[in-house]
């Protein structure tokens, strides 16, 4: 019997028991919760397609430039230099994410997340407006091919496509940068024919993910699913059905006016399949969690007003832990979620404190390998290759280098130099210092490289002389 009622774990709900793929058509979603949810979603779209054309001091607010290794976070500009704050942000996004999954659940999936974000808000409502709700659209599949059929489904796959080319320009806009992207478009494909190669890619792929793959995208490829399984416990938070309440002690029953559900030891659920119909991922929130649940609250609407309109308490499914089910008890913190707490406190505090002390301007300044020293009279010579990054918005003019911690001078070939905002120069450069002035034979030079006369940055390195001959 256990196993039984188990059995549902044996397959995922887009599959049907012959192997096909089993095409969700869910209910039109409508409630309390699913307002507050449009509401989030269209501010995230709107940040979303805005982020990779804002600017902050001429920098784009975000932008992953992987090709050319430039890396805009909120408008602070990161280059490879920088990589020790990628790691860092990188593993407190991890143990974020381990402790929102821990108190939360999978609620990033069906508030927050791009794809749950597009196909729910923005696909699933113009296929609504084209095709109708749920039962319309399944009797649309159903039906042959005729010119209703044609005609809607053309118009869906058409916009669907459209709207999928304008989500591969924000997407290409992210990767290298906004006004390369309206630079491109103004001056047509065939001037720039890798982007527009790449525009004809990403909308193909987006297109195949909304049109086709859908939710399997959450339920096969999406590994979060997975993750939650490790991290969830009793007292994590996910939507959840009362199951105490729900099946009492004679389980489910369809209502009846005028029958005492509690003297007939039925519980609350009465069985009207609303939460099935409703989920975009095809599942029954009443067999528990499951891997396919991506938190999205439609079910709660369902049945709060379906128990509504019967009269009885709305709540049946909600946000609760099991422990509340069961027990009855609050949220409480516990050592599991004090500590990834404590962890990512730390985390966050040292990216703050290396953000603040990064240098906008980074100068290394590397001996020339395989080459000695070279002397000149009195004088011992080092031939160095340095490297200027300017990670500000403005250009920087006249660098030259000169010694902090020695007395001698430093030839730059080709004079001083300008490094244009957010570039990088290269060059070649030799330190002089009298012999008498070196006390041993590999010493640490400190150069601070200067912008018109001001000191902009510092840097280190070290100087090759000759032994000094034991008294």
């Amino acid at each position: 019997m256990a196993q039984d009622k188990e059995s549902f774990r044996d397959s995922i709900g887009t599959i049907t028991e012959e192997g096909k793929r089993n095409y969700i058509h869910p209910k039109k979603p409508k409630g309390k919760l699913y307002n507050y949810r449009t509401y989030v979603s269209w501010f995230l779209i709107a940040f979303l397609v805005a982020a990779p054309f804002v600017k902050i001091n001429g920098n784009q607010f975000l932008l992953f430039n992987v090709l050319e290794r430039k890396f805009n976070i909120f408008g602070f500009p990161f280059w490879p230099q920088d990589f020790y704050l990628l790691v860092i942000s990188i593993l407190a996004g991890i143990v974020f994410i381990t402790l929102f999954t821990v108190v939360f659940g999978r609620i990033f999936c069906g508030w927050v997340c791009p794809q749950t974000i597009f196909m729910e808000m923005v696909f699933r409502k113009i296929e609504y407006w084209i095709e109708g709700d749920r039962n319309k659209q399944i009797k649309l599949s159903k039906q042959k091919w005729n010119a209703e059929k044609i005609r809607k489904k053309g118009l869906k796959w058409t916009v669907f496509f459209l709207i999928s080319f304008i989500i591969a320009n924000v997407f290409l806009a992210y990767l290298i940068g906004g006004d390369i992207l309206i630079h491109d478009i103004l001056e047509g494909p065939t001037a720039h024919l890798s982007t527009f190669i790449n525009l004809v890619l990403f909308t193909l792929v987006f297109y195949f993910v909304f049109a086709w793959f859908r939710e399997q995208v959450c339920i096969v490829v999406c590994p979060y699913g997975r993750l939650q399984g490790v991290l969830l416990d009793n007292k994590s938070i996910n939507v959840a059905y009362d199951y105490k309440r729900g099946e009492g002690e004679n389980g489910r029953k369809k209502f009846r006016k005028k029958e005492d559900r509690k003297e007939l030891g039925n519980g609350d659920c009465i069985d009207c399949l609303q939460c099935v119909h409703v989920c975009p991922t095809g599942i029954d929130i009443r067999n528990g969690t499951q891997l396919e649940c991506v938190n999205c609250t439609a079910c709660i609407d369902a049945c709060d007003e379906v128990m509504t309109k019967v009269g009885f308490e709305p709540g049946l499914i909600r946000y609760a832990s099991e422990d509340n089910i069961v027990k009855g008890e609050k949220f409480k913190f516990n050592a599991r979620i004090i500590a990834y707490s404590s962890v990512l406190s730390v985390l966050l505090s040292i990216f703050v404190v290396l953000l603040f002390l990064r240098k906008d301007v980074e100068a290394n300044v590397l001996r020339l390998p395989g080459q000695l020293f070279q002397t000149k009279g009195d004088t011992i010579s080092n031939v160095y290759t340095f490297k200027f990054i300017n990670k500000t918005t403005h250009d920087i003019e006249n660098i030259s280098i000169r010694l902090e911690n020695h007395e001698g001078s430093v030839n730059m070939v080709g004079g001083t130099y300008n490094v244009p905002k957010q570039e990088l120069k290269e060059g070649t450069l030799f330190v002089n210092i009298a012999k008498n002035d070196l006390s041993k034979a590999k010493e640490k030079l400190k150069l601070g490289i200067y912008s018109n006369g001001k000191l902009i940055s510092t840097t280190k390195t070290s100087f090759l002389g000759p032994k000094k001959k034991s008294k």
